[in-house]
């Protein structure tokens, strides 16, 4: 175990959170409830990590790899449970697991991508951003591509969080993305999905009688 690894609590979803997006949660079961509790009297985050499939209720096994969650807008609703928002702060590496309180607890320590030539990187953060601004529009239906453009990260790494964030994708394949250890490698996959993906809903968004889905093949 490394010298920055701490200790904290962590949630296993249904979901990938990313760095530097935020995921709104319903807070409902009483474990999860004291979990919030003991994160704001101990002004600490939380972990959220991808369950595996096929785990059962209250013996969740998780993915290695998740992400810091800082709780962002709590509200207590009238039935003692909690609405929240959870910011992604950054990603870590699970070292141990306990249960020593009702819910999942456990050692985590820094994970994050190897340093990379920004030259490297240039051609790749132009490309990604660019398609993904109109894959953006098709969804958003969003008018103003200059808005949405100035609206995502400017860093490469955050820029390829926040894209595989919103990938219309497997959560299987998004975590893939968690636990990539390159930002280059990130958007060259991204890049492969976009390029799929906004012909494919370009046709769907457009198509008249008679056309043939094939013809994107």
């Amino acid at each position: 175990m490394s010298t920055a690894a701490i200790e904290l609590p962590l949630f296993p979803l249904n979901v990938v959170l990313f760095p530097g997006t935020v995921l709104p949660l319903h807070i409902f079961e009483l474990r999860y409830r004291q979990m919030v509790i003991d994160c704001q009297r101990e002004d600490k985050p939380f972990g959220i990590v991808l369950a595996k499939a096929g785990s059962t209720f209250m013996h969740e096994e998780t993915h290695e790899i998740g992400t810091l969650a800082e709780i962002h807008s709590l509200h207590k609703l009238e039935d003692g449970g909690y609405d929240l928002m959870a910011v992604g702060l950054r990603r870590f590496r699970i070292v141990s697991q306990h249960h020593d309180k009702p819910y999942l607890s456990g050692w985590v320590e820094p994970f994050e991508d190897v340093a990379e030539r920004d030259e490297a990187l240039d051609h790749l953060v132009r490309h990604a951003r660019n398609l993904f601004i109109t894959y953006l529009n098709m969804l958003l239906e969003a008018p103003d591509e200059n808005y949405l453009y100035a609206k995502l990260p400017e860093s490469p790494e955050n820029l390829s969080h926040f894209i595989a964030y919103f990938l219309e994708i497997e959560d299987i394949k998004k975590q893939r993305y968690l636990e990539l250890h390159s930002t280059q490698q990130r958007f060259v996959e991204e890049i492969a999905v976009l390029r799929r993906e906004i012909p494919l809903m370009r046709y769907l968004l457009f198509k008249k009688p008679g056309d043939d889905v094939t013809m994107l093949n």
